[in-house]
Parts: structure tokens; C-alpha cells; sequence
């Protein structure tokens, strides 16, 4: 059984940073595909950033130049830098693998991001 567990979340100053890690476990098979997505009060999820296995990334323009997305390449462990935190970006972060062969997408549960003063 596939489990996907961040870490990381917290509540932090407007302008301050945070680092997210997702540990992966229970899958035979590298992720094709990792991602964060994030869903703050009252909106639908959105994605955050993403990375496939053939390295290139890709951000959201909202937090493009703030965040960074990275993997253990020895496994399917996701993390995620966020610098100059904004109220905006509160949110539950949630990381995402997936399996190209199954067409299978794996959740975590999420971690809680609170940017305020």
C-alpha cells in the first residue's frame, strides 16, 4: 500500500520561509511525475508545483521565484522550499505521486501552511 506523509507545515511570519517534505512509501515503482498542490479555505486545489522524472519543472505563477520543488532521487521523496511567504499561500499542502504505467495518482493527506503576523 502506496503512503504518501508530509511534514513541515506551520505557522510562520509574512516574508519568512518554510520546507515541506513528503516521505513516500510502499511503492515498487519510481514516480513518473511529483507534485505539490494546495487548497486554502473555501477555494478548490490547485497545483503548485511539479516535477517529472526527466527533471523539468513547472510552477504556478503565483509562486514562481519563491518556490522550489525537489526529489530524492534514491526514492519517491518530495520536498518543497518556500521562501518570502505570503498570507496568499496559506493553505493545506498536499504532494502527489504518480505512476505512468497505472495511470494510478497517489495522495498524502496535507500539511498546514499559515503565513500571518
Amino acid at each position: 500500500q502506496v503512503q504518501l506523509m508530509e511534514s513541515g507545515g506551520g505557522l510562520v511570519e509574512p516574508g519568512g520561509s518554510l520546507k515541506l517534505s513528503c516521505v513516500a512509501s510502499g511503492s515498487r515503482y519510481r514516480f513518473d511525475a511529483v507534485a505539490w498542490y494546495r487548497q486554502a479555505p473555501g477555494k478548490e486545489r490547485e497545483l503548485v508545483a511539479r516535477m517529472r522524472s526527466i527533471g523539468n519543472k513547472e510552477y504556478a505563477d503565483a509562486v514562481k521565484g519563491r518556490f522550489t520543488i525537489s526529489r530524492d532521487n534514491r526514492n519517491n521523496n518530495v520536498y518543497l522550499q518556500m521562501n518570502s511567504l505570503k498570507p496568499d499561500d496559506t493553505a493545506v499542502y498536499i504532494c502527489n505521486g504518480f505512476v505512468a504505467g497505472w495511470n494510478r495518482h497517489y495522495w498524502g493527506n496535507g500539511t498546514l501552511v499559515t503565513v500571518s503576523s
